[in-house]
């Protein structure tokens, strides 16, 4: 199982990378989030290996909480690779979060190729699904300023819906700003 690459970036388009891993270049699928934050030169990508009867694919991600929501869709009946990177390149990890915590329907229809009887066996699937494991990653300095901008804004006495509602808007990663932004933003819900 290939759980990583690390290597020069040979060819890149928005929804693949090739990667010259010591003289082997190898094909990783990746969602747009991926490419936008990919340098030109070198690149780490976390990688989920899927191997069916007709090919060994490799889908990468720079962030581990992306491939822990990758790998979490994936498990879900009838949704497979593209539709899961469909997912991941429409949103965060914490954005999705805050639609399966707040159970929108609509949102996750938003995702190109997936209707309402899709979107609402992911969101039954992933129903009581610990959110705080796809909000966990690697940039925990952001993961910890929006806790303690979750944390202020609840102590202001919002509710945890409108708070989440609020943050998954927000792109700051100092608690100060995130907190002063998402009380606008709160102002309108």
């Amino acid at each position: 199982m290939i759980v990583g690459l690390k290597g020069k970036i040979e060819y890149k388009e928005p929804s693949f990378v090739h990667v010259d891993v010591g003289g082997v270049v190898y094909e990783v699928f990746i969602s747009l989030h991926t490419f936008s934050a990919l340098g030109q030169k070198e690149v780490k990508l976390f990688t989920s290996h899927v191997i069916r009867e007709d090919a060994q694919l490799l889908y990468g991600f720079l962030d581990t909480s992306e491939k822990k929501l990758f790998e979490k869709l994936v498990k879900i009946s009838g949704v497979g690779p593209k539709v899961a990177m469909a997912i991941c390149s429409t949103y965060t990890p914490n954005q999705f979060a805050t639609l399966v915590s707040t159970k929108n329907l609509s949102g996750v229809q938003k995702v190109p190729g997936i209707g309402p009887k899709s979107a609402g066996r992911i969101l039954v699937e992933l129903n009581g699904f610990d959110v705080e494991l796809l909000t966990s990653s690697n940039s925990a300095p952001q993961s910890k300023a929006y806790g303690e901008a979750g944390q202020a804004l609840e102590s202001l006495g919002f509710t945890k819906e409108k708070i989440s509602k609020a943050l998954s808007q927000c792109d700051e990663t100092d608690t100060a700003l995130l907190v002063k932004k998402a009380l606008k933003l709160l102002q309108t819900l």
